[in-house]
């Protein structure tokens, strides 16, 4: 896998946060960083997937009927 050196900001805090992680594992820092951010890439683009799978829907005119929706919440508030 290729790979390339970017450069960001993180605040104090976070960068002890993520030293302390990093120590802790035996593991150093962009070995963490890489970690959290195929977890944070995984999570949205899993969100953009299931967005634009309901705006497709959506667009093809697919809405839940009042009951399946209210089934729905039924189950949730249990």
């Amino acid at each position: 896998m290729k790979r390339a050196t970017i450069t960001f900001r993180l605040d104090t805090e976070k960068k002890r946060a993520l030293d302390a992680i990093a120590a802790s594992t035996d593991r150093d820092r962009s070995y963490v960083l890489n970690e959290a951010i195929t977890s944070y890439l995984e999570v949205h683009e899993w969100q953009l997937v299931h967005i634009r799978e309901g705006i497709r829907q959506a667009d093809a005119g697919r809405f839940a009927r009042p009951g399946e929706v209210s089934s729905a919440f039924a189950k949730w508030r249990k």
